[in-house]
């Protein structure tokens, strides 16, 4: 691991000391976790907007096949 410095107002610093995962596990590991999920959050947010690029929000699978439901025959029919 490297180390990083950061800064933080001494309010919010005060607050992250006052938990008690931060009193039991450490401000690293919980800062850890907290940036891991941040990184996450916002390559989901990247898939979904590429998602919604490719296959945009107009186009709907039951659009396209509306009337072809009556038009097979399932066994036992």
């Amino acid at each position: 691991m490297k180390p990083v410095q950061i800064l933080m107002d001494e309010e919010l610093l005060a607050g992250l000391d006052g938990d008690e995962e931060v009193r039991r596990s450490g401000r690293s590991k919980v800062l850890r976790g907290l940036v891991a999920a941040y990184l996450e959050s916002r390559r989901e947010a990247r898939l979904d907007e590429q998602y919604r690029q490719g296959y945009g929000d107009a186009l709907r699978v039951s659009e396209e096949l509306d009337g072809w439901d009556e038009e097979g025959s399932w066994p036992g029919e």
